[in-house]
């Protein structure tokens, strides 16, 4: 049974783009590997923005200075 987690910072994507992200890595894992899609797990994990860094600052960091 393949397993993908994904993990990403909290409040940065709807149910709509979850439930996308779950149907299109479902499907890319039944075509590349050959699996059921009854047999595919995939878990999205929001972390703390506070939590989660990129080039040296936090996710909340960067979007506190998005405009």
């Amino acid at each position: 049974m393949p397993f993908v987690n994904i993990k990403i910072a909290r409040n940065g994507v709807t149910q709509e783009q979850k439930a996308r992200l779950i149907r299109g890595v479902t499907d890319l894992i039944q075509e590349v590997l050959g699996k059921s899609p009854s047999s595919v797990m995939v878990m999205i994990e929001e972390l703390d923005p506070e939590d989660v860094g990129l080039g040296g600052e936090t996710v909340a960091e960067k979007r506190r200075r998005k405009p």
